[in-house]
C-alpha cells in the first residue's frame, strides 16, 4: 500500500547500493533503477550523486530519506494497529539465520510457525553469525536468529534456547571409544574448523581461553564453511571438531561418526536479534512470541 518507489529509495538510501538493495528487496537491479529514476523525475531531481561504482545521497536525497524513514515507520504502525484490531497476521518477514541454525533448527520451526500464521511469506537469508548481525543493523532483515553473543547495544539479543556442542571423531580414531573428552586432550589434535566469523568457532575459542588454551593450541588442519562440511572433513578422517549436536545426529545413527560429551560441558545460547528502536510489525511479533513457545516445549520435552 505505501508508494513502491519509496520503499525502493528507502532501501538503496540506507544500504548506498542497488546490487544489496535489489537483493534485499528480491528484484532485479534494473527493476531498482527504473524505481528510482520514477521518484527522481517525479520530485525533478536527482536524488543519488553516482561516481566511480559508487553513490551518496544528494542534499534532496537526504531530506527526501529523512522523510521516508518516517512514512515508512508510520505505515507500519498503521498496518499492526489496525490487524490487532481484525486478529489479521499476514505480510513479509525476513529471518536472518547462522548457517547451523538455518539447516538444522528452523525447518521445523517455521513449519509449525506457517500453519498457524498460513498468510506470513517468510524470506530467510543465511550467512555466519557475524553476517546475520551485520544483515540486522543494516535493517536488511526484521530479525536474525544466531548462535554467538552479540555485542551492538543497538540490538537486543533475547536468547530463545541453549545449544549443546560435541566432540566427533571418525570410529576409527583413538579417541572414538573414551566416554568424554576435556579441553586439554583437544591440544595438537588436527581440527577442523569453522571460518572467522562462525558462532562455532566464537563458542569454542572462549571455551578454550576459560580453561587457559588458546585457539593456537589447536592443530587446526582444515578451515571450512559450513557444518556440512565439517562432518564431511571428519567422515573423511581429515581430523577432530566441536559442532552442535543437533548436526550431527543422522551421522551418529548410521555410525558414521562418534560424539563424545566435553568435561566440562559446553552450551551456547542462540538468540534472536532485533533492533532496539524498530518498530516491530505484527507478523514480527508473532514469530518471536511462537519462537518463545517452541523453545519452552522443547526444552521441557528434554
Amino acid at each position: 500500500m505505501a508508494d513502491r518507489r519509496l520503499q525502493v529509495f528507502h532501501t538503496v538510501a540506507r544500504l548506498l547500493s542497488f546490487t544489496k538493495a535489489a537483493e534485499t528487496l528480491h528484484m532485479t537491479q534494473p527493476a531498482v533503477t527504473f524505481q528510482i529514476r520514477q521518484l527522481e523525475e517525479h520530485f525533478n531531481t536527482r536524488l543519488f550523486d553516482r561516481t566511480h561504482n559508487r553513490i551518496s545521497l544528494t542534499m534532496a536525497g537526504e531530506r527526501v530519506f529523512e522523510y521516508a524513514d518516517k512514512i515508512i515507520a508510520l505505515y507500519g504502525e498503521m498496518d499492526n494497529r489496525v490487524r490487532e484490531m481484525t486478529g489479521d497476521v499476514s505480510g513479509i518477514l525476513i529471518i536472518g539465520a547462522s548457517t547451523t541454525i538455518a539447516e538444522y533448527v528452523l525447518p521445523s520451526l517455521l513449519g509449525e510457525f506457517r500453519e498457524r500464521c498460513p498468510s506470513v511469506n517468510i524470506r530467510l537469508s543465511v550467512s555466519n553469525s557475524l553476517g546475520v548481525v551485520h544483515m540486522v543493523e543494516n535493517n536488511s532483515v526484521d530479525v536474525g536468529i544466531v548462535e554467538s553473543p552479540v555485542t551492538n547495544k543497538n540490538l537486543v539479543a533475547d536468547v530463545c534456547w541453549k545449544d549443546r556442542l560435541v566432540f566427533i571423531c571418525h570410529p576409527q580414531h583413538p579417541l572414538a571409544r573414551q566416554e568424554r573428552i576435556t579441553a586439554e586432550e583437544l591440544d595438537d589434535l588436527p581440527f577442523i574448523c569453522r571460518e572467522e566469523g562462525s558462532g562455532t568457532r566464537d563458542v569454542i575459542r572462549t571455551y578454550m581461553t576459560d580453561h587457559k588454551l588458546h585457539m593456537t593450541d589447536l592443530d587446526v588442519s582444515l578451515e571450512v564453511g559450513s557444518p556440512e562440511a565439517t562432518k564431511s572433513a571428519v567422515e573423511a578422517g581429515l581430523g577432530v571438531s566441536i559442532v552442535s549436536e543437533a548436526t550431527v545426529k543422522k551421522e551418529i545413527k548410521l555410525g558414521t561418526l562418534v560424539s563424545l560429551p566435553l568435561e566440562p560441558p559446553l552450551e551456547r545460547p542462540f538468540s534472536i536479534v532485533y533492533q532496539r528502536q524498530k518498530f516491530r510489525l505484527r507478523a514480527m511479533e508473532e514469530f518471536m512470541d511462537f519462537a518463545h513457545e517452541h523453545c519452552e516445549k522443547q526444552s521441557a520435552g528434554k
